[in-house]
């Protein structure tokens, strides 16, 4: 038995041997040449470009929905989102606090006000009975979060709004292509947004974003605060430089865009190879004790931008603080080659931005006088996000699922996690000492 390559020993995961995302095509760079030359040979405005109108076009069919806009960026998207809605100054929005902190910064960026849910145990998504909990009669809106790429339980969040009259915006951004119950990610609610950030599953290889609507009134306020609150420039109108409504500047570049088509065009095709190496690696991992792969219930797919792993030492019989094992697994595996690391270190709403409660500067919004009085953020009120946070380490998009890495890759990982939770325990604890001695 080979002892553990933090100690001295053979890595389980040779060097090299994880193949980068973006899996960049030839085609991929001939695309985006063919945008730049495009962008040349007709100097229109950007968002008209053929690569950006394609984009749009594209995203609006594979997902469904009726209207597409592409923005710089998927918190730019999300923004314009909670924009569209009419949302704004005292407007409460729940969203999740296991999450990324744009799910709740696009809610200030329009002066609205976010309050958090606690997140189901197994799915890692908003709870809807904790949505329950956190109405109130200045909520507004719900902002589930699709989160790592599982789909969350639309169709009791939908119910839920439409008793209450509410709008619902999806954060899509790490979910797009994932199906719920015979329907995209993205495209239930009001609106739903997209980011095709570098890691995303369709990804610009640089920043983008995606709103999409089957509202005319919506996409046509989202437009305006896409481009500094004008109306749009298209065809041989001119433009005539007067804001309609706030507008900032979130159009995508015709780079981003010609990347993002180009992958759209093999998409399937690329989703199914990584479903395939997650699904490979969580059938081994499901016969490792002490380790939970992610779980997928029947009804929904998981687009496995995050890979989370739950960790429980007691199964082990290992009878240690969780924190200091986590801490040594991590090492441990890293040196076995397996890129795991932490994601989100503490629930969203026990971020300095809401416990400081400065926001714009003297304290806005919270200090509007149109807000609910005495909100206040306090991290132990989301138990299970907590626990979640403190058992779990992840394997980001980047990590090796996507083409050209293989089954052999994940079969890889799974020997590592073997090789340091169940034939290195011995070492493994003595790691865990350690991390006990350092925390103290």
């Amino acid at each position: 038995m080979a002892k553990l390559a933090i100690n001295g020993g053979p890595r389980a995961v040779p060097e090299g041997m994880l193949q980068p995302w973006p899996y960049i095509t030839e085609a991929d760079k001939q695309a985006v040449l063919k945008a730049m030359d495009d962008a040349m040979a007709t100097l229109k405005f950007t968002t008209n470009h053929p690569a950006v109108r394609g984009l749009e076009d594209g995203v609006a069919r594979y997902v469904g929905s009726r209207f597409c806009l592409s923005a710089n960026s998927g918190t730019a998207a999300l923004h314009m989102a909670v924009a569209a809605a009419g949302l704004g100054p005292g407007d409460e929005v729940i969203t999740s606090a296991y999450t990324f902190l744009a799910s709740a910064s696009c809610v200030l960026h329009h002066n609205a006000v976010p309050v958090f849910a606690d997140i189901q145990p197994d799915t890692y998504n908003i709870d809807p009975a904790s949505i329950e909990a956190h109405l109130t009669d200045r909520t507004r809106a719900l902002l589930p979060v699709h989160i790592h790429g599982m789909a969350a339980d639309m169709d009791e969040i939908m119910a839920i709004a439409r008793r209450r009259g509410l709008a619902v915006i999806e954060d899509a951004a790490q979910a797009f292509g994932v199906d719920y119950r015979g329907r995209k990610a993205g495209t239930i609610g009001d609106l739903g947004a997209y980011s095709m950030e570098s890691s995303k599953l369709l990804t610009s290889a640089s920043e983008g974003g995606l709103l999409v609507t089957d509202s005319q009134e919506y996409c046509d306020r989202a437009r305006l605060v896409r481009l500094f609150g004008e109306g749009e420039v298209g065809g041989d109108k001119p433009r005539d430089y007067n804001a309609l409504t706030m507008g900032w500047n979130y159009r995508i570049s015709f780079f981003s865009a010609a990347m993002g088509l180009s992958l759209l065009n093999r998409f399937d095709q690329v989703r199914s190879a990584w479903q395939a190496n997650c699904g490979r690696l969580s059938a081994r991992l499901a016969g490792i004790p002490g380790v939970e792969p992610p779980f997928v219930p029947a009804d929904r797919s998981h687009g496995f931008f995050i890979y989370p792993i739950k960790f429980r030492p007691e199964r082990l019989g290992m009878e240690v603080p969780v924190r200091p094992f986590i801490r040594a697994a991590r090492r441990a595996l890293q040196a076995e080659g397996v890129p795991v690391r932490f994601w989100q270190t503490k629930p969203v709403p026990g971020q300095a931005l809401f416990q400081a409660l400065e926001g714009y500067g003297k304290g806005c919004p919270w200090k509007c006088h149109h807000r609910r009085p005495g909100l206040r953020y306090d991290p132990a009120e989301y138990p299970v996000t907590n626990e979640v946070i403190s058992r779990s380490l992840y394997l980001l998009k980047m990590s090796g699922f996507n083409p050209p890495n293989t089954p052999e890759l994940m079969d890889r990982y799974a020997d590592a996690f073997q090789k340091v939770l169940v034939e290195n325990r011995d070492e493994l604890a003595v790691l865990v000492k350690e991390e006990e001695r350092t925390e103290k």
